[in-house]
């Protein structure tokens, strides 16, 4: 019986609708059809070329060993899974690390605007803000210099409110969110610390 691995649509159409070359393209596909969870939960033969949840939080995990990732991997792996299919295919995943390491500035603010979004309602709420930082603070562990008080990640997003909701109305668009972040000097720094990764 011949079993048929998955492969990914064709690296010219790939190419085209990503910053990346085609060397680059079949570089990133080795690595992420061979990358391994900590538990083998599938086929070390043949790779579906699809990572569910659970295999996305082990591997995500593996970075983030004095914290407890599985929150933020959550929300990244559903910002990743854009046809939300429960899986993230390997279009998935160079599609959303082009943008994050070659997009424009609006395309990488959009992006994260997503991941913020988690209802996927166009807004971006104090409870929603409030779980993606909690899970930022618990990925990064209890050993973080300085040590982080309890109320610190109300404090952030506090701060973010009030600077990001323009209209003072208890949310932010995508509008606000753009404009915001255009003009704060260290988050626009930060978007372009890995625009020469690859």
């Amino acid at each position: 019986m011949t079993m048929v691995c998955y492969r990914p649509e064709g690296l010219e159409q790939l190419e085209a609708q990503t910053n990346f070359t085609k060397r680059e393209l079949q570089v990133l596909y080795r690595g992420f059809k061979n990358v391994r969870p900590t538990r083998p939960l599938e086929s070390q033969e043949c790779p579906s070329g699809a990572v569910n949840e659970e295999t996305f939080k082990q591997i995500y995990a593996q970075f983030f060993p004095h914290g407890d990732a599985s929150m933020y991997a959550h929300y990244l792996f559903h910002a990743f899974d854009t046809t939300q299919t429960g899986s993230v295919k390997f279009e998935d995943f160079v599609t959303a690390l082009s943008i994050l390491l070659r997009g424009t500035v609006h395309e990488k603010l959009r992006w994260t605007f997503n991941l913020y979004d988690i209802n996927k309602d166009g807004y971006i709420n104090k409870e929603e803000m409030m779980d993606i930082v909690k899970a930022i603070y618990d990925m990064m562990g209890k050993y973080t210099y300085p040590v982080l008080k309890e109320d610190t990640p109300r404090q952030h997003v506090d701060v973010f409110f009030q600077k990001m909701d323009k209209n003072k109305d208890g949310i932010v668009t995508l509008d606000e969110f753009l404009e915001s972040c255009q003009e704060d000097d260290n988050i626009m720094r930060s978007l372009q610390l890995f625009q020469n990764v690859m």
